[in-house]
């Protein structure tokens, strides 16, 4: 190649170089600045005069100087000519005026006479990160106005099943007890046979109604999960839908010793619940297995089917209100959500929660 041209492609590589939206800086092999792009310079806040001849190490923080130096002198004896900087790490430059900011990097290798020069290139990705800190925050204030909702719901539910049990529960009782005498009155007489048919017929109707109240209150809220816990709760889910839906149910439950929180449990009794609604919905299952339990991972609720189930280019978890309702209790209490399904495969849910969490002394507002 003649010196005309390797002046020529000196020129071109230098044009790129400088056109480059990326900050561009080459070391030696002694870590020192032989190149600084006009984007290194908007980035850093140092000019090329500056910046050329001074240690790599002035553009990163501190702390991270002594690993980044053994970084790169690893990396000059593998052989490999680039690689990303990094790994699962964020890095951060360090500008003129002190401040730090994330970047992305990469570093590549080339022979330059009887060395090497080493060639970063580095984005600023402040304002990705800023972003991505924004989006975290909105989905944190998200889950944590969910929580609320649900607790407000709750409290709604619970409001709503005692004014069903006592008020209205207890009307109905009175007007059955009306009726009931009002029934022995005309059973007395032999003159009141087509009245007497009507009374029988709205005593039936009072019946049904009075056990219609009851399901409704017990579906909002169960008094049982206040009066006896979790366990004989579930229990009563579990009679309840299996004589509701004619799908009998295997339960384990070993829950009884555990002293849970009563929003914890409520949180429990809610995701048992929903999940049990969502076979009933969709599944067409024919069988369910049930089990709580307490293990080294923590307190496991599993539940299986052996229905249609879906496959796994179909999310259950988004396309049913109920399970995304599980997946935020379960998110709320710090646990795990594990969904395991394909077709005519059954559909199979493990929810793990953290012990701490669900402790009668640790309060979590998740109801």
């Amino acid at each position: 190649m003649t010196s005309a041209h390797a002046r020529l492609n000196e020129a071109r590589l230098e044009a790129i170089i400088r056109a480059a939206m990326e900050a561009i800086i080459v070391v030696d092999e002694t870590q020192h600045v032989v190149i600084f792009n006009p984007m290194a310079e908007r980035v850093f806040g140092y000019s090329a005069s500056e910046a050329i001849g001074a240690p790599l190490e002035r553009f990163m923080p501190e702390r991270y100087r002594a690993g980044h130096r053994g970084h790169v002198e690893q990396f000059g004896t593998t052989g490999v000519s680039d690689r990303r900087m990094g790994g699962q790490r964020r890095l951060f430059g360090l500008r003129a005026n002190g401040q730090e900011f994330p970047v992305e990097a990469s570093i590549s290798q080339i022979p330059d006479g009887n060395g090497k020069l080493y060639t970063v290139m580095l984005r600023d990705i402040s304002e990705r990160v800023q972003a991505e800190q924004a989006l975290y925050a909105s989905r944190e204030e998200l889950r944590l106005l969910s929580g609320s909702i649900q607790a407000a719901r709750e409290q709604e539910k619970a409001r709503l099943a005692r004014e069903l049990h006592d008020d209205l529960g207890q009307q109905l009782t009175a007007l059955k007890l009306d009726i009931t005498i009002l029934e022995d009155e005309l059973l007395a007489r032999t003159d009141h046979g087509l009245l007497l048919s009507h009374v029988q017929g709205m005593f039936s109707l009072l019946d049904t109604t009075v056990l219609a109240v009851r399901r409704i209150a017990a579906d909002l809220r169960p008094p049982i999960l206040d009066d006896l816990g979790l366990e004989p709760s579930i229990e009563w889910l579990v009679e309840d839908f299996s004589q509701r839906y004619a799908i009998p149910v295997m339960a384990s439950l070993e829950a009884g010793s555990f002293d849970f929180a009563p929003d914890a449990a409520t949180a429990v009794f809610r995701i048992v619940q929903e999940g049990l609604t969502n076979i009933a919905r969709h599944a067409n299952a024919t069988s369910v297995e049930l089990s709580l339990r307490h293990d080294e991972r923590g307190f496991v609720v599993r539940l299986v089917d052996d229905g249609r189930g879906c496959s796994t280019h179909q999310s259950p978890a988004r396309n049913s209100f109920g399970l995304l309702g599980v997946r935020e209790r379960v998110h709320l209490l710090g646990g795990t959500l594990q969904i395991v399904s394909a077709p005519d495969a059954g559909f199979q849910l493990t929810v793990v929660l953290p012990m701490l969490a669900l402790k009668a002394t640790t309060r979590v507002d998740v109801q």
